[in-house]
């Protein structure tokens, strides 16, 4: 888990974007690693003789520009020790001659570096301010400090340093030497680099990155030569470089043949099938003894708003550069929602809202289902951790769901199907938090958010229709979709990852097929089609530009459409709930309305839920309070006044 910080001045920051560092219990081998590299500091990273050029053809209109790509450049020449290695000035007498987990770099002269220094100084000293003189300076004389001390060629760094032993036995090997070195050089603490600060987001990133870099470099940065061993006196101090922890260690090992590589997997891959028939939608006032009725809708959103400004203020050095503008207008985002708060919590305050609002007392429920993806909770369950935590002795089934963004369609479905074998209230709650699974994925962290939302669904009392009327549910497809969003993935340090354009083709494909069989099934009075009996779509809040774009394809208009994807970003198996109490809260639902609710997403899942909405089930919203001590302890058995503390009423 990667969570962000609230630092001192109230802002969210997001260590994982700046620091630069792996999880080597992921990465398997050299070549895996070496892809990785390439990917996150490479591919986006200029080199000197590019900022040369650059400077030399005048392509830098004003100074933020040559800053990011000194800062990029400065990355992607640390981009392994940053990765595996801790520097540690050291006296030559004491460092160890013959340990295997010692290393020093061997390093060639920059070539030409002193001229692309002084262009670079030159230039920056010529160019315009972008936004703010001051902190621009501030931040090219953190960066030039190291820029400007450079003695070393970057482009054919070696991935696994040569031991102490193997550097002394190398012809003509060189590498740092410090002369003096001051034990006490000034650094940047972990919570100066958080509380970094500046009006303009693009800057404030800029300025992490500059610290984070200086860091790189703890000793006297213009005094430093290359030298070979024979140059070097006892006295003098050499940068020893240690592996950064225990998966390190055993990565390295792997890489040089120490320890054997892992097992390969086996080859699974089947060629594709389609279904032997058809799979209709349910119509449920048909197919079910037991209807189902929606008492209450709770919601709970992350009480942290995360905007734009935000995520680009948090800007990864791997990223290409993007306003906050260009991130609205890619996603329809302009904020989403986080919480400090465990998902357990989330679902806890959702449950006992939309418990309270039902009238519901808690020996009446049946089943606990939770959909979600984003659970760290395998046993217990989060749905049998939520029965335990409300007091539930027995239940039918508590059971989780992992359908990702078709989880409210998936849960509905397993919900109506429980209520025929229990006959009394299933409590479903879909509830996600993204915010620490993203690490510095640039598309994840445009698109994800966190919130729950908790529904009762009752029988139906004797001889009323209940306010379902369809339910489908799709899964698997061509394996490129099915793996078009992935979490855990090695491949990005176990961040969630999305695969923009598998994703859109999951998405066309199944709002066609979801479109096809709305037409193709009666309306519920039996006239007509089910798409022209609906009144509202609310669909998932995957990313509005897209969901408009392949509507309209699909002979769908806007204005047939809700979206609170602006304020609440993507919440997976909770937005389209979500979406569905902000339609009532907007005014968009005034009276009972018949809504069409499609979900797709990873996993190539789908699904959609044909239901009526009903204003009077929505719970009254409270905003969480991450301080409140019931939330954190919550009660064994939940009352009115536990509610209200737990919500920080």
């Amino acid at each position: 888990m990667k969570p962000f910080v609230v630092n001192n001045h109230d802002r969210l920051v997001f260590p994982a974007n700046f620091l630069g560092e792996l999880d080597f219990s992921v990465i398997d081998d050299m070549e895996q690693f070496t892809a990785i590299v390439g990917r996150d500091f490479e591919a986006k990273a200029p080199t000197g003789t590019d900022i040369l050029e650059r400077v030399t053809s005048g392509a830098y209109e004003s100074r933020f520009a040559l800053l990011r790509d000194m800062s990029q450049n400065l990355f992607w020449v640390n981009r392994y020790t940053l990765t595996m290695f801790e520097k540690r000035p050291t006296r030559w007498r004491d460092l160890p001659r013959h340990r295997s987990d010692v290393f020093l770099p061997l390093l060639t002269p920059w070539r030409d570096g002193d001229k692309k220094v002084r262009a670079v100084a030159d230039a920056f000293a010529a160019l315009p301010s972008t936004w703010d003189e001051a902190t621009e300076r501030r931040i090219f004389d953190l960066l030039f400090d190291v820029y400007g001390n450079r003695r070393h060629h970057a482009t054919e760094l070696p991935a696994v340093k040569p031991t102490v032993e193997q550097f002394l036995t190398t012809p003509g090997a060189q590498t740092f030497v410090v002369p003096q070195h001051d034990p006490d050089y000034p650094v940047f603490s972990f919570t100066e680099i958080l509380d970094a600060h500046a009006e303009r987001p693009e800057l404030e990133a800029l300025t992490r990155w500059a610290m984070v870099l200086h860091n790189q470099y703890p000793w006297d940065r213009a005094a430093t030569e290359l030298r070979t061993a024979d140059e070097i006196g006892d006295d003098e101090y050499v940068i020893a470089f240690h592996p950064r922890n225990r998966d390190v260690e055993q990565f390295l090992d792997r890489a040089t043949g120490t320890r054997p590589a892992r097992r390969g997997r086996i080859s699974t891959q089947s060629d594709p099938v389609e279904p032997a028939t058809p799979l209709p939608p349910i119509r449920v006032r048909e197919a079910f003894a037991v209807q189902p009725k929606v008492e209450a809708l709770a919601v709970v959103r992350g009480e942290h708003v995360c905007s734009n400004d935000d995520v680009v203020r948090n800007s990864a050095f791997s990223w290409s550069p993007m306003s906050a503008d260009e991130i609205s207008a890619k996603t329809g985002i302009d904020q989403r929602r986080y919480t400090e708060l465990d998902i357990e919590d989330l679902a806890w305050a959702a449950a006992v809202r939309a418990l309270e609002h039902s009238g519901r007392d808690r020996s009446e429920i049946g089943a606990v289902l939770v959909a979600t993806c984003t659970s760290e909770r395998l046993i217990p369950s989060l749905s049998t951790w939520l029965s335990g935590r409300l007091g539930l002795l027995q239940t039918h089934c508590s059971a989780d769901i992992v359908a990702a963004c078709a989880g409210l369609p998936y849960g509905l479905s397993e919900a109506v199907r429980q209520l025929q074998e229990v006959n009394r209230p299933v409590l479903l709650v879909c509830v996600e938090k993204f915010s620490d699974k993203i690490g510095n994925v640039r598309t994840s962290r445009m698109i994800f958010g966190d919130g729950a939302a908790a529904m009762v669904i009752a029988p139906a009392a004797e001889g009323e229709p209940g306010d379902i009327d369809l339910l489908q549910t799709y899964a698997s497809g061509p394996d490129t979709q099915v793996n078009s969003i992935i979490w855990p993935n090695p491949e990005f340090d176990n961040d969630i990852t999305v695969y923009g354009p598998e994703v859109k083709a999951l998405v066309a494909r199944y709002l066609s097929q979801m479109i096809g069989e709305l037409t193709e099934q009666a309306g519920p009075d039996g006239e007509g089609s089910m798409l022209d009996a609906v009144d509202l779509i609310v669909p998932h809040q995957a990313n509005k530009t897209m969901i408009l774009q392949l509507a309209g394809k699909a002979g769908l208009s806007a204005d047939q459409l809700y979206f609170n994807i602006e304020s609440m970003g993507n919440v997976s198996a909770a937005s389209i709930p979500i979406a569905l109490f902000d339609s009532v809260a907007d005014g968009v639902v005034s009276g009972r309305t018949r809504v069409f609710a499609p979900g797709f997403g990873a996993g190539a899942v789908g699904g959609y839920a044909v239901l009526e909405v009903d204003p009077a089930v929505m719970a009254p919203e409270v905003h969480l309070d991450p301080t409140a001590a019931a939330l954190a302890e919550p009660a064994v058995a939940p009352t009115s006044d536990d509610v209200r503390i737990a919500f920080g009423e």
